[in-house]
């Protein structure tokens, strides 16, 4: 009687209360849980902050370097000479003009005689190889391309010589005279190069030399005579950059080379200026008074 009784299924009761098994008690939070979670954000915050510090830190030295040598680079590799050519004209106000060969075409000859616009009438000058006489003067601007650069010379290259010119003589209404300009240069001369007045057998690069950085401008007056023959040249500049030189042609005003003839005894015809725009025939009487050597005179 004072035993409990034992249920069908083998387990004890009392009162009729089923015995429980004991609860499994919960497993203790492991280190990849809830505070892992607070460490991964750290790290991702303060690799963030050292991304932003490196990248600024590239950034700094980039600009630095693109700001001293990186246009400097790109100009080199995109094959941008260390300096450009900003403008070139030539004096040709008052100034005589002759024509290796003469005008005898009857479109030419009424271009000549100015029932033509002004860029024919230079179009023609240019076929003709139309050139002043003795001297000219010449003007060039040049612009640094460099953020540093030294233009160590420049001296005249004779291209071709050939005799006088005689074809046409253009006289002017009346005669210019040479400006006083810094830069001489004779191409009679077997080597030409530009002196000055005051020193006439001294190269003028050979003891001064012109520093330009990068959109400075220089701007070169200079004057050239040759009185011997007919000349075409261009001017070579040779520039320092980078450590290392470059040679850059200048040519004249239409991008063909430069063109000077010294005066002829006679010529085989001879026109004066008739503003505004054009020449007129010089009489035969006229044309031996002004060269005494003409056949006929």
């Amino acid at each position: 009687m004072g035993k409990g009784r034992r249920s069908k299924t083998g387990k004890n009761t009392r009162a009729g209360v089923e015995r429980q098994p004991p609860r499994e008690e919960p497993a203790a939070p492991t280190d990849d849980g809830g505070g892992s979670g607070g460490w991964k954000t750290a790290r991702t915050w303060v690799a963030g902050i050292v991304s932003a510090a490196l990248i600024a830190a590239v950034g700094v030295v980039f600009t630095d370097w693109f700001t001293s040598r990186g246009t400097d680079a790109i100009g080199r590799i995109s094959g941008a000479p260390p300096v450009t050519i900003g403008h070139v004209a030539i004096q040709y106000d008052e100034r005589d003009i002759v024509l290796r060969e003469p005008v005898t075409d009857p479109e030419e000859r009424g271009i000549l005689l100015g029932r033509a616009a002004a860029e024919k009438r230079a179009a023609l000058l240019n076929r003709h190889h139309g050139s002043v006489t003795d001297w000219m003067n010449a003007t060039v601007v040049l612009v640094g391309n460099r953020n540093s650069l030294r233009i160590v010379d420049i001296k005249p290259r004779v291209l071709t010589r050939k005799p006088r010119s005689d074809g046409a003589f253009l006289k002017a209404t009346t005669a210019g005279e040479a400006d006083t300009v810094e830069l001489l240069a004779d191409l009679d001369r077997p080597v030409p190069r530009f002196t000055t007045a005051e020193d006439p057998d001294i190269s003028y690069f050979s003891k001064k030399q012109i520093d330009l950085k990068r959109d400075e401008r220089i701007t070169l007056s200079v004057s050239i005579k040759g009185k011997k023959a007919y000349y075409e040249f261009d001017l070579l500049a040779t520039v320092l950059a980078d450590d290392r030189t470059e040679q850059i042609v200048i040519k004249g005003p239409d991008g063909a080379p430069f063109r000077l003839t010294g005066e002829a005894d006679t010529f085989r015809s001879v026109y004066e200026e008739a503003p505004p725009d054009g020449w007129t025939p010089v009489p035969a009487a006229r044309v031996c008074v002004m060269f005494p050597k003409t056949k006929g005179c």
